[in-house]
């Protein structure tokens, strides 16, 4: 199992590009650079570039509707350059909420968008002239949608890698399916090992079948607050709040994807009742009514011992990659956190 750490979009950047060498050296592979309505991932990661030497750089997540194809391509192929080839790209839908309420774009068609959007870029990154009629996307324009004048090309410099690893964020049955089909990666939130199996096996199976082998193996990567230690406990609770969000404010009622894993997870009166007092603006009260057993399950923050077993649980559920959000408010915790991963992962 590999060990990577998520930068969070509410703020401390500049602290975790600080401190991102040490954490490199401590035995962390990968970072990933999250989006949401925040400031964008790109700069970031363009900055933790120049900083670190060996770990791969993962957008998690550029959402599908807010770049053009060719333009996703574009930064990819530029963000692999600057890294020398070790930059992935992970893309997701985003959802209606942030998608319309913030970007003013229709959401509509993700999946089939999703689809059509990775292809081009692989066309894109192989240098091909960008020929593309697909449901969503037509490049160039047909006549009659636009002056007449676009043509054909191809991009001008020649990418690192002709083939960027790709990584879909995604929980619907649907969208998993595609994703076993098509992606190097799957990013799930909120991942529960004991559900896996029981909530997205079908889907994957599915989708696997139809996998093009030079893809290899799935990469299943899993984010989680962790911390480890003896007196840890209470950093836990944090997640409530985060929890509550994506349960409660990430959507409205009958259209929120997260609200419905809950309700996949078996958390089903829970989740409505979160719902309603987020929605209520009663936001303290959604994070308390967040179920103990969704916060802990969703967690590595605990004991050593315990942390440990939970990572057997993930690692038996397929998860092959973990990317921590570190919570712990000292440096020097953040890095001894990081180096018994490493040392607990490296027994699985």
């Amino acid at each position: 199992m590999r060990i990577g750490m998520r930068v969070r979009y509410d703020g401390g950047f500049r602290e975790v590009a600080a401190e991102i060498g040490e954490l490199e050296r401590a035995g962390l592979e990968l970072v990933s650079v999250a989006e949401a309505y925040s400031f964008d991932a790109v700069s970031q990661l363009g900055y933790l570039a120049a900083v670190t030497d060996r770990m791969e750089l993962t957008s998690g997540i550029l959402q599908a509707f807010t770049r053009t194809p060719t333009l996703t391509a574009m930064t990819a192929a530029g963000l692999d350059a600057v890294s020398g080839g070790r930059f992935t790209l992970g893309l997701g839908a985003s959802g209606p909420q942030v998608v319309e309420g913030f970007h003013g774009v229709p959401y509509d068609a993700p999946l089939t968008r999703l689809r059509e959007i990775v292809e081009i870029c692989r066309a894109v990154w192989r240098r091909e002239r960008v020929e593309y009629a697909g449901r969503h996307y037509a490049i160039p324009l047909p006549a009659g949608q636009g002056t007449g004048l676009g043509k054909p090309l191809k991009l001008i410099n020649t990418p690192v890698r002709e083939r960027i690893p790709v990584t879909l964020a995604s929980i619907g049955p649907r969208n998993v399916e595609m994703t076993a089909e098509i992606a190097e990666g799957w990013e799930p939130i909120f991942f529960v090992p004991e559900k896996a199996a029981g909530t997205w096996g079908a889907s994957l199976a599915a989708g696997t079948a139809r996998r093009d082998p030079a893809l290899g193996p799935l990469d299943v990567r899993v984010g989680v607050p962790c911390a480890i230690g003896e007196d840890v406990a209470p950093l836990r609770e944090r997640s409530r709040h985060e929890l509550a969000l994506y349960l409660g404010g990430m959507g409205a009622r009958g259209r929120n994807f997260y609200n419905e894993l809950a309700v996949r997870y078996g958390f089903g009166d829970a989740a409505a009742t979160v719902q309603d007092l987020y929605l209520a603006g009663r936001k303290d009260e959604a994070a308390a009514a967040v179920p103990d057993g969704l916060v802990e399950a969703t967690s590595l923050v605990g004991p050593r011992g315990w942390v440990a077993e939970r990572l057997v649980a993930l690692r038996g559920a397929g998860v092959t990659t973990l990317v921590a959000s570190l919570v712990q408010p000292e440096r020097r915790d953040r890095l001894r956190t990081v180096e018994q991963l490493r040392e607990l992962a490296g027994d699985l």
